[in-house]
């Protein structure tokens, strides 16, 4: 086994990366408000549409880390490293095409989406920048999880902490000595994932892959990526969908964009419960892998159902924490007592929210990697639409809640989906779908 580790060992580097991940945009959005709550709307709302884009990067990632698990947890890490060379190649073919596209079409996608009109100007500007880069966002999950399934974990977490200090010091230095303002911000932020992808590549160079030998048909193992990823990014993607309709919905609620501002300054608070959540998951994944891969299922059993316990803990405690101190820290963020006072509302209901994503994010990243990709997809298309998408505009435009309708919606949503995929787990479907079995 290559560097088996504990639940802990590896939760606690991915979730510390992962902080670090989210507190680079804690840091654009707290230095961007010094241009204006418009620019940090604008900001928001771009990396929303962007994400809809980039969601075919998952296509592959998703699948690769299941089967690179898999087979190491067989065994035979030699198909593992054959499994990033494969999706390697994949995601950065979709991230140079992705790249020219936006680089030259993202106004024209903005105003189809439709965005508020205060707020087009940034968020074309920015879209375009970090959206031309979308090259480098599609390498680096590729070799950050080659790194982490061979136990790696803290390479991963040092990328994106030097990654995070050069996007800091550069958001100065564009935004206080050059006034460049919200390109400033998109610039420093392309330069930091360029650096992040620099230092995995350079760290998997560690993984002394000639020593394996194992090999198998590359269209064998084409089939199995996207046989996982496929069905993953499609859940994804109807997630992004679904939440691209909820920030047109809230786009409408008012010409000054308070509403999808005050959404996106929730967004960042909360994502230091998410990364927690999203933290367990990943570690969770990883273990579930190497279990499913060796057949070891009861252990799977045991942990997943550990993390899924430890994630609504945290999470439950932190996003009451964030609700209850929000009149605190909000106003170091803005100095609109309305946009504050929506905040702290909307986080008192994302502390169900986050419940329910962090059971989401347990079961159904167990459910993925163990090769049971189906349900979770056919649970989103369902409830994403019919609750998130569907509640928001019930909620939020036609009773007249605007963005706490909006918010209620979500948060059932992912309340919902957490139970069905726990549900499903604990049928026990997923221990006949494993990749090595079938193989």
């Amino acid at each position: 086994m290559a560097q088996r580790k504990t639940l802990k060992q590896l939760f606690i580097p991915i979730t510390i990366e992962l902080l670090c991940f989210m507190l680079a945009g804690i840091i654009d959005t707290l230095m961007i408000s010094s241009v204006s709550d418009q620019a940090v709307g604008a900001v928001g709302t771009a990396n929303t549409y962007l994400s809809v884009f980039v969601i075919s990067f998952s296509i592959i990632s998703s699948g690769v880390i299941a089967v690179m698990t898999q087979f190491i947890g067989a065994g035979k890490k030699g198909i593992a490293y054959q499994a990033r060379q494969i999706g390697l190649v994949f995601n950065l073919c979709i991230g140079v095409a992705l790249s020219i596209f936006l680089l030259f079409f993202s106004k024209n996608v903005l105003e189809i989406v439709g965005i508020a009109s205060n707020l087009k100007g940034y968020a074309t500007t920015y879209m375009q920048i970090v959206g031309g880069g979308c090259f480098v966002m599609a390498i680096i999950p590729i070799f950050g999880s080659y790194l982490r399934a061979f136990g790696y974990t803290k390479e991963p977490l040092w990328a994106t902490f030097s990654a995070n200090v050069i996007n800091l010091v550069l958001n100065a230095v564009f935004l206080y000595v050059f006034h460049m303002g919200v390109a400033g911000v998109a610039i420093a932020t392309l330069i930091s994932r360029i650096v992040n992808a620099v230092v995995v590549m350079v760290a998997s160079i560690k993984i002394k892959h000639k020593e394996y030998k194992e090999r198998t048909g590359n269209l064998k193992i084409l089939l199995m990526i996207i046989k996982v990823g496929l069905p993953a990014a499609l859940e994804t993607a109807c997630y992004n969908v679904a939440i691209t309709m909820v920030i047109k919905f809230l786009n409408s609620m008012d010409p000054d964009g308070i509403n999808v501002t005050a959404r996106a300054y929730t967004t960042q608070v909360a994502n230091f419960s998410y990364c927690v959540g999203c933290g367990l998951a990943q570690a969770n994944s990883i273990m579930t892998g190497w279990f499913v891969g060796s057949g070891e299922y009861d252990k799977c059993d045991f942990q997943t159902r550990k993390a899924a316990r430890i994630g609504i803990i945290i999470a439950a405690i932190l996003d009451a924490v964030f609700a209850i101190t929000a009149g605190l820290y909000m106003p170091l963020l803005s100095d609109n007592k309305e946009i504050i006072d929506l905040v702290q509302k909307l986080l008192f209901i994302d502390i169900i929210l986050e419940v329910g994503r962090v059971t989401n994010l347990v079961y159904g990243g167990a459910l993925k990697t163990s090769g049971d990709v189906f349900f979770p997809l056919y649970c989103a298309i369902i409830v994403m639409f019919l609750v998130a998408a569907g509640g928001s505009y019930l909620l939020g435009i036609k009773l007249d809640l605007l963005v706490i309708g909006a918010y209620i919606a979500m948060a059932l949503d992912e309340f919902i989906r957490g139970v069905c995929v726990m549900i499903r787990w604990r049928t026990g479907i997923w221990r006949k779908k494993g990749l090595v079995l079938k193989a």
